[in-house]
């Protein structure tokens, strides 16, 4: 997809392929799951000037995680049809996507349009797992 175009789209639960899994469960793992999508990113070929803005969109939806909800979440990374795909889940609400960047005096509210601005395609769903935010990103 064109870096100029990006859509938010409803998908609906599928089975995923052979995944790469990582939990979290506190602010202090934030860390180990940016270094943990990175190094996976990097071995499906995601290019490396991609991987600081996947690290910023998984980042920004784990910190939703542990701020709105309860119990931590769950990552998922995988290749598919050219993209590299990854699945942030967790027990909270489904997100509202495509609401655009808050104004510049906002305090808080920016970091589902952050992921809206860097991923080529947002999904979001309910699974039985959970809320499932899925962010695509061209290989």
């Amino acid at each position: 997809m064109p870096a100029d175009r990006r859509e938010t789209v409803t998908e609906q639960a599928t089975s995923a392929p052979a995944t790469d899994t990582m939990a979290y469960q506190v602010a202090t793992d934030l860390r180990a799951l940016r270094a943990f999508v990175c190094a996976g990113a990097s071995a499906r070929g995601l290019a490396p000037h991609r991987l600081e803005l996947l690290a910023l969109a998984v980042s920004e939806l784990a910190t939703n995680t542990l701020q709105h909800t309860t119990g931590g979440g769950r990552i998922r990374l995988w290749t598919e049809a050219g993209h590299l795909v990854c699945d942030v889940v967790d027990q909270g609400p489904t997100r509202t996507f495509g609401r655009g960047m808050p104004a510049a005096e906002a305090v808080r509210g920016r970091g589902l349009a952050i992921v809206e601005k860097v991923c080529d395609e947002v999904a979001v769903f309910s699974a039985p797992e959970g809320t499932v935010v899925r962010i695509r990103l061209e290989l």
